[in-house]
């Protein structure tokens, strides 16, 4: 299992890395779009949110779904919260 959950988290990490240049690049859109202005810029921007973020949503939910199942597989617990009582 140990080997598994290492193919997940590299797979998850890789995901994440990914899922940030997306949204850089619809970032880089919008800022195109405000740019040129006009017509032009409206289909842009229409075609970013009808498209293009459809796309990414799956994408990284996707790669959440494998990095869950990778932390699970590994017994890490990154979503609690440590505190130490004296």
């Amino acid at each position: 299992m140990k080997k598994v959950s290492d193919i997940l988290l590299r797979i998850f990490s890789v995901g994440v890395l990914a899922a940030l240049m997306a949204g850089a690049l619809s970032f880089v859109g919008f800022v195109v779009a405000f740019c040129m202005g006009g017509e032009a810029a409206t289909s842009l921007c229409v075609w970013i949110h009808k498209t293009y973020f459809p796309w990414v949503i799956k994408f990284t939910s996707v790669f959440v779904g494998l990095g869950l199942i990778g932390m699970y597989l590994s017994k890490v617990k990154a979503l609690t919260v440590n505190t130490k009582e004296s």
